[in-house]
């Protein structure tokens, strides 16, 4: 019966997609809204977030995805995907602090040195999810998410992915609506326990670009085995 709850709760649910005009939060919120997820894109431009949503509404042949600033965007929803680069991420973060108490909050940065993203650089607080839970408070609800699944893969909106997202957070019922969330958009997610964990979430990422660099690829991903499917 919880299951259900979760799943309904999650169906209703408003996503907005903060940095949702960029290449990387775009395809997400592409991915949420041909899922039929209400989906609000973020950006510090609201003109140009309109624009992004009225052109996403054509495409998908809906009207279900609106554009605002990103305080706009997030006050408005119930969950809120954080689409920012770390190095650029505290003004924002700023921003948003009172809009998302309360709320689900998904990270999908990572620790990565930006000299070398190739290389893990840990924070003090040991993941850039744990920084963005400190920063917000209690109150917020963060969740770390797609880490380890490359721009390129997601970008690729018309193709399945077949990677497998990690999902850490303090809050255990957060990261089941999160999965449920994922799961829509046709991506396998998996609990991977607390907030403490996104360390090794974040750092696999630097791992996987090394192995893109090395290989000449694009796109290398994680997959579980042993796991229900």
């Amino acid at each position: 019966m919880e299951s259900n709850e979760t799943n309904e709760q999650s169906h209703n649910r408003t996503i907005a997609l903060i940095g949702g005009t960029g290449k990387e939060g775009n395809a997400l919120a592409f991915r949420f809204a041909k899922a039929g997820v209400r989906v609000l894109i973020g950006s510090r431009d609201a003109i140009k977030a309109l624009n992004a949503a009225t052109e996403m509404n054509a495409r998908i042949d809906t009207s279900s995805v609106e554009g605002y600033s990103n305080r706009d965007a997030a006050t408005k929803a119930d969950i809120v995907l954080l689409s920012v680069p770390f190095d650029g991420m505290k003004p924002i973060l700023e921003d948003l602090r009172d809009a998302v108490q309360g709320k689900i909050v998904i990270n999908i940065a990572s620790s990565l040195d930006p000299e070398r993203k190739s290389r893990a650089k840990i924070p003090a607080a040991g993941s850039t999810t744990a920084e963005v839970q400190q920063f917000f408070g209690d109150s917020a609800k963060v969740v770390a998410a797609f880490q380890n699944i490359s721009p390129e893969k997601l970008e690729s909106v018309e193709e399945k992915i077949d990677c497998d997202v990690l999902v850490c957070g303090g809050d255990k019922a957060s990261r089941e609506i999160v999965i449920d969330l994922i799961r829509k958009i046709g991506i396998d997610a998996f609990d991977a326990g607390v907030l403490a964990n996104a360390v090794a979430v974040e750092a696999l990422t630097a791992v996987l670009i090394a192995v893109n660099l090395k290989y000449k690829i694009k796109g290398a991903g994680i997959r579980l085995v042993g796991v229900p499917r």
